[in-house]
């Protein structure tokens, strides 16, 4: 994109912006999100960040993020420069970047090298790179030849301890001496590979929300705020589950409607298990006599009651969205999820009962000890559930993830998931709308959750060579086993 019309679009969004903070610090840094602002901005954690260092005495940020067109051509990233002051990327002596999963760490290495910092921390000397995000509750290994030190967990009070040290010391070994003393902060060049327990804040910390809202979101114009964090149930495949942070801490009924403003017509409840909230429906309810349109981030189906489902209609909710997570009643019990297919039957009658247009159903394919007979199954009860009510599937293929019971089973590969996916869709021909996201792309991401620095430094050579799928199949065969643990590279090269 050219520069006028990149200038023409931060002006417009910049504008359009409502609750930006103006601040000017000795201490300003580039708070960096490696995927475009739409993104950067529905992202509460990236936004609860943002708070934190500008309400911090002395300390301020500038939002800098991956330009709009690289997002599916890393090659067309432009020099990085900061929304606020149109400051360069590379005059920023620290960097504070939040990753949300794997496949951007490759947005982080397109805009460090369009911004001619060295990607490698052992090669920079004028730059510090400070990484936090959802990732690091997993596996933030393919990091750390990246960044110089990663807090793990929830760091909206850690960033502000990590760089008060990086305020007071310039010179970078006497930095990363003293921020390894940090419980929760892992210095790859001090730690090796050995990570630290996962930061859990105060609960007075709870819940994040928004400040900025903008119509340029991918949630657009939409508060966000927590309800909860963490989660109460044990789900095998997922990093979120009640043993990763102690479980779910509630926000009160009270304090979350206190919170959002007056000027707030679109309001996101967010967490990992919003309908768990024991409120949730007076929550919804109080919202929508607000005039608000409401929209939650994680709808379970054992929970989706009339009266909760009664709610969402009143709060503008059209599509009743849930999870029914594995294509078949056997793999869902393998999970250890609560969704049966009673449970999702009731959806389809309660959702049609309120006037609701469609169901939406998440699921992963791919799991371990799934057959032909499970996707199958998966293709009788969705036409059986399409003639209550049209029927959309969203499926992503299985990954499974660091710090959970599924650590290190094996990638189903690509042509196998291909082929259960066209399965699934001849068995569902004109009877449910059904998309996935890309197989390749998913062994992409499997195979850097699984990994370790070697994967993650791999990326560098993959963004270089093009970022294609190709590019990164052929950074990730070119690594050697005395680089990769062989547990890990039989489990992922060898699947594509």
């Amino acid at each position: 994109m050219k520069r006028s019309s990149q200038d023409t679009i931060v002006r417009t969004r910049l504008a359009d912006e409502i609750g930006r903070i103006t601040k000017h610090a000795p201490f300003t840094v580039a708070l960096t999100y490696p995927s475009p602002y739409g993104a950067a901005m529905s992202s509460l954690g990236y936004q609860r960040i943002y708070r934190a260092i500008m309400d911090a005495p002395g300390l301020a940020c500038e939002r800098v993020v991956l330009d709009d067109d690289a997002e599916k051509d890393l090659a067309k990233q432009g020099v990085p420069r900061s929304y606020e002051s149109d400051r360069l990327l590379a005059d920023f002596p620290v960097i504070a970047v939040s990753v949300a999963y794997e496949l951007e760490i490759g947005g982080l290495v397109a805009m460090l090298d369009s911004a001619e910092i060295p990607v490698s921390r052992r090669e920079r000397d004028q730059h510090f790179v400070l990484a936090g995000g959802p990732l690091t509750f997993s596996n933030p290994l393919p990091l750390s030849g990246i960044a110089d030190a990663i807090i793990i967990g929830e760091g909206e009070t850690l960033v502000i301890d990590a760089l008060r040290v990086l305020e007071g010391i310039r010179e970078k070994s006497a930095r990363l001496v003293a921020l390894a003393k940090l419980p929760h902060v892992f210095v790859p060049e001090i730690h090796g590979d050995v990570l630290p327990t996962v930061a859990k804040v105060d609960d007075e910390n709870v819940p994040a929300y928004s400040a900025i809202t903008t119509p340029h979101a991918v949630l657009s114009n939409m508060f966000l705020i927590e309800t909860e964090r963490g989660c109460s149930r044990m789900c095998t495949y997922c990093v979120m589950r009640r043993t990763t942070n102690g479980g779910m801490r509630l926000a009160s009924m009270d304090r979350i409607l206190e919170i959002v403003p007056s000027y707030a017509k679109r309001v996101g409840l967010v967490g990992a298990a919003v309908s768990d909230h024991p409120r949730i429906v007076d929550i919804v309810n109080a919202l929508a006599d607000r005039g608000c349109e409401v929209g939650l981030s994680s709808l379970r189906p054992d929970r989706l009651k009339d009266e909760f489902v009664g709610a969402l209609k009143r709060a503008g909710t059209r599509t009743l969205t849930t999870a029914m997570d594995g294509p078949s009643e056997r793999l869902r019990e393998t999970l250890e999820r609560k969704a049966k297919e009673k449970h999702l039957i009731r959806c389809a009658e309660v959702a049609k009962a309120h006037g609701m247009d469609r169901l939406k159903l998440y699921l992963m394919i791919g799991l371990p000890s799934e057959t032909a007979a499970d996707i199958d199954e998966c293709a009788r009860f969705t036409t059986e559930l399409s003639k209550v009510l049209p029927i959309s599937l969203g499926i992503a293929p299985f990954c499974a993830k660091r710090n959970t019971p599924l650590d290190g089973e094996p990638f189903a590969g690509v042509d196998v998931v291909t082929d259960r996916l066209d399965r699934l869709k001849r068995g569902l021909k004109g009877r449910a709308d059904v998309r996935s996201t890309s197989a390749k792309w998913a062994w992409v991401e499997y195979v850097l959750a699984q990994g370790s620095e070697a994967e993650g430094m791999a990326v560098v050579d993959a963004v270089r060579a093009g970022g294609t799928f190709a590019a990164y199949k052929r950074a990730f065969a070119t690594l050697s086993e005395r680089e990769v643990r062989p547990k890990r590279r039989s489990l992922a090269i060898a699947r594509v």
